[in-house]
């Protein structure tokens, strides 16, 4: 019998079967096209993989309780699959959602399926297909004792850094998904900053694709180490097979999204947490898909002159470096309080040191600093926000002067940077004791009689302000 099941056998869902495999577990692979079956079977003569051409097939092929992951599209994907299975799962069996899914679903699948008597895990997995296949970094969520019986599989296919694998039990009902949704919102924000630094030191700094990769491999060999720096590195770097240049500067400035940023924003919205960093990050990128209609708008609207050398591209390049650091940071603190907030609203009892932890390998936002994070949890579980964590403030102290420049300078020369200059204002907005709310207070009762709180005394007030 195998130890295993898993439905779905696109490029995600083959990888994680082979990493499956490949760490000692016997595995039977199910997939709604049956070809594709015969196909990953084909390619991998040999492994102890067993393929199955019915639900009914792949049920029969475990060993009890059963264990199935899903890798299929989220939605009614999701509820059509767990439907073809259920007729041959027996109670306490257990099904794996490793999609991408909105929380809520999660949450109502699993209470469907308790009432059933099986076991539902919703289950973020990061890293892509390279994690997938060498290790990537996993956020169970669902029933403890079903997270308990998974563990030895999935911390054995889970990457592994210096305290142990990328993998931990989240919580129970939707809390796996929520978290990786929310490692998601940080990503957007992550990829839309070193987009902004890039377009600041190309535009206003005239550096070369060649220097760019350079400065890049060379930040990554600091604070700022993390994939999507080396990454980026290596894309400034790929020349185009299809023509002279570089591959970048080919590609169509226009980018998509599949879902989980937005769902970042519309929680945070929900929850009244303010993420502007991972909210711009969203925005941008909606903006740039209107490419057509930024071509017209270039033709018709005046706007400040991009002037490029004028700056000396190795200071430029330093303030942006610091910059991006402090950005980042602001990123990583609106998602933390974001789950937070979530946490409590819940009853899901996040550990966010637990979560730093995690995502210090196999996911896609893993990064050094990550480590610095888990330690600011560790030194206080009840932190409000890592801004006000000492040591995180010290290094945000030290890099103000050159965040000030660098949006400054951005939006003299008319480059956008919604995410550094949204950070920033998050920065100042957080640190500041007073803002202006209390005239947005007073417009909201004087127009609708909304009343107001003092400051001098207790109690709400109404005031005839005509």
């Amino acid at each position: 019998m195998q130890q295993i099941g898993l439905v779905g056998l696109a490029v995600m869902g083959e990888n994680l079967a082979l990493n499956i495999e490949e760490k000692g577990f016997p595995i039977a692979v199910f997939n709604r096209s049956t070809d594709k079956v015969d196909a990953f079977l084909a390619a991998n003569p040999g492994k102890k993989i067993v393929g199955a051409k019915s639900p009914a097939e792949l049920c029969a092929a475990l060993s009890r309780p059963r264990k199935i992951v899903m890798m299929v599209k989220a939605g009614k994907p999701v509820d059509d699959t767990i439907a073809s299975l259920t007729p041959h799962l027996e109670p306490g069996d257990m099904l794996i959602d490793g999609g991408n899914e909105y929380f809520t679903n999660t949450e109502r699948r699993s209470k469907e399926l308790d009432a059933r008597g099986f076991r539902f895990v919703g289950m973020g997995v990061s890293g892509g297909e390279e994690g997938a296949r060498h290790g990537p970094s996993l956020m169970p969520g669902g029933p403890k004792n079903a997270y308990e019986e998974l563990a030895p599989i999935l911390t054995k296919i889970a990457a592994q850094v210096d305290d142990g694998p990328c993998v931990d039990w989240m919580g129970p009902g939707g809390a796996g998904h929520y978290v990786k949704m929310v490692h998601n919102g940080i990503e957007y924000g992550d990829m839309q900053l070193i987009a902004e630094a890039y377009d600041v030191l190309k535009t206003l700094g005239g550096m070369s694709n060649e220097q760019l990769g350079e400065l890049f491999a060379e930040w990554n060999r600091g604070e700022l180490e993390s994939f999507l720096i080396e990454i980026t590195s290596k894309i400034f770097r790929k020349k185009d097979a299809l023509a002279d240049g570089f591959l970048v500067d080919k590609i169509v400035d226009a980018t998509g999204m599949k879902g989980t940023g937005k769902w970042t924003v519309q929680q945070a919205a929900e929850l009244g947490s303010p993420i502007p960093t991972i909210a711009s990050s969203v925005e941008a990128r909606m903006l740039s898909a209107m490419k057509a209609d930024r071509v017209a708008a270039s033709k018709a609207i005046e706007g400040r002159t991009i002037a490029s050398g004028k700056v000396d591209p190795k200071t430029l390049a330093e303030d942006v470096r610091h910059a991006l650091y402090a950005a980042k940071v602001q990123s990583y603190a609106q998602g933390m309080n974001l789950l937070l907030r979530a946490s409590g609203e819940y009853g899901w009892g996040l550990r966010l040191g637990a979560i730093a932890r995690i995502w210090k390998g196999g996911c896609i936002i893993r990064a050094r600093f990550l480590d610095r994070i888990k330690r600011a949890y560790d030194r206080n579980a009840e932190l409000p926000s890592l801004l006000v964590d000492a040591e995180f403030a010290k290094e945000l102290a030290e890099r103000q002067p050159a965040w000030r420049r660098v949006v400054s300078l951005a939006v003299q020369s008319g480059v956008p940077v919604p995410t550094f200059s949204g950070s920033l204002a998050y920065f100042d907005g957080y640190r500041r004791e007073r803002l202006p709310a209390n005239l947005l207070q007073a417009q909201r009762d004087f127009f609708g009689a909304h009343t107001y709180a003092r400051v001098d005394r207790e109690g709400s007030f109404h005031t005839e302000w005509e």
